[in-house]
C-alpha cells in the first residue's frame, strides 16, 4: 500500500527537522517547503494527501496561502502554529485549514491530528464522484433524500436548524468549523449569532449523543467552533 504523501512547510529547521523525523518514524513520505511560493508550487506539483502548514513564513502569511490552495484544493491543512491566540485560529479555520495545532506540540499529538486528517482523505477518496446519498458514522446514519436521522436504528426527530447543522458537520467530518462559518452557512449573513448557533448545538447533542455530558460525536473547540468526531462502524 503507498504511503500517503505529506507536505511539510516550515522555515524553522529545527521545528522541521522534528516533523521530518516523526514522519520518518511512520514511514511516511514528505516533502518539504520552506516558504509559501514554495508550498503553493509543490502543492500543485506534488500533490500531497495533507499538509502541514506553518503560518510565519518569510514571504506570505500562512493564512493566504490557505485562501490561495482553497480557490483549487480540498487537502487537508493542518496549521502548526506559535501562534496561540483565538483570533488567529479562526482565521486560519475560516480561510479553510482543516485543524490547528499550536507550537510547542507533542509527537503523539501530531500525529493523531494527522490520522484524523487521512481517514477524511481515505473517506473522500472512497466516495462516488457524486454526493453520497447515505452518510454512516458508527451508530449514526443520515439519509440526505429522506431527511432522516437515525442512531442505532432507532430515528431522531430533529428540526429543521438543528438537521442543517448536523449535515454541515456530518459532510465536513474531522473539520473544525468555527461559529461564523457555520452561522453563515445555516442561517446565512446577519441571520443568527454565536450564542444562537450553542444553543442548537446543545440541543442537537443531547438527540445525537448517547451521553451528552461525554461527547462522541460533537466535539467542542472552546472560542473557536465545533468538529463532528468519525467513529468506528
Amino acid at each position: 500500500m503507498n504511503k500517503p504523501l505529506i507536505l511539510v512547510v516550515e522555515d524553522d529547521t529545527a521545528v522541521a527537522n522534528l516533523i521530518a523525523t516523526t514522519l520518518e518514524t511512520q514511514d511516511y513520505h514528505y516533502h518539504r517547503a520552506t516558504t509559501g511560493a514554495g508550498a503553493l508550487l509543490d502543492a500543485a506539483s506534488c500533490r500531497p494527501d495533507v499538509m502541514l502548514l506553518d503560518l510565519g513564513l518569510p514571504d506570505m502569511d500562512g493564512v493566504d496561502i490557505i485562501r490561495k490552495l482553497r480557490g483549487w484544493t480540498g487537502m487537508p491543512i493542518i496549521v502548526v502554529s506559535a501562534r496561540s491566540e483565538d483570533a488567529d485560529k479562526v482565521a486560519a479555520l475560516d480561510a479553510g485549514a482543516d485543524d490547528y495545532l499550536t507550537k510547542p506540540f507533542s509527537v503523539d499529538e501530531l500525529l493523531a491530528r494527522l490520522r484524523v486528517a487521512l481517514r477524511r482523505v481515505r473517506y473522500d477518496a472512497a466516495r462516488s464522484s457524486e454526493e453520497a446519498r447515505v452518510y454512516e458514522n458508527g451508530a449514526i446514519r443520515i439519509d440526505y433524500e429522506a431527511g432522516c436521522v437515525w442512531r442505532n436504528g432507532e430515528e431522531i426527530h430533529l428540526t429543521p436548524i438543528e438537521y442543517r447543522l448536523l449535515c454541515l458537520l456530518a459532510k465536513n467530518t474531522g473539520k473544525v468549523l468555527t461559529h461564523h462559518y457555520m452561522v453563515e452557512q445555516v442561517w446565512g449573513a446577519g441571520g443568527a449569532d454565536t450564542p444562537a448557533l450553542r444553543v442548537f448545538m446543545a440541543t442537537l447533542r443531547r438527540k445525537l449523543e448517547p451521553d451528552p455530558a461525554h461527547p462522541q460525536y460533537l466535539q467542542t473547540h472552546v472560542g473557536i467552533g465545533y468538529r463532528m468526531l468519525r467513529q468506528s462502524s
